[in-house]
């Protein structure tokens, strides 16, 4: 399907020379997401048994543990499981948010980098908030 597959990359200065591509899918292939689902179930089920749950879907994960050690582990976990695999975790656009009072100080850190602590974030569509309200969620319905 991809044999002899060659392609150039374009930039604001031009394009470079046309080479061959050796390994993965073309830009938008159809099996791209049905590869990545295969891969992050099977990563998931070695992960989340650690955890006390973890929620998922498509590349956005949730780990829920309680205590700030432990999402630093379950942190390195999936950094290390992704890694294994050719992936990452992204430090800028990883947050955590902290529902318990005695945890509420200190910090969470992946890879000696720290984590940006925030009290409010949305997934799936739905905003969660450290202070268990609903009430920007009630007022955007």
């Amino acid at each position: 399907m991809y044999e002899r597959s060659r392609t150039v990359v374009k930039c604001a200065v031009g394009q470079t020379e046309e080479f061959k591509v050796e390994v993965g899918l073309h830009q938008g292939s159809a099996l791209s997401p049905f590869l990545f689902a295969i891969v992050m179930d099977q990563l998931s089920e070695e992960v989340r048994q650690e955890s006390p749950w973890t929620m998922m879907f498509a590349d956005d994960i949730v780990i829920c543990s309680e205590s700030r050690e432990q999402v630093e582990e379950n942190l390195e976990r999936w950094r290390f499981a992704l890694q294994r695999r050719g992936m990452k975790v992204s430090c800028s656009k990883t947050e955590y948010m902290c529902v318990n009072e005695r945890e509420g100080s200190g910090t969470v850190r992946l890879q000696g980098e720290e984590v940006k602590k925030v009290q409010e974030f949305k997934y799936l569509g739905s905003t969660l908030q450290s202070n268990g309200e609903c009430g920007k969620e009630v007022q955007q319905g």
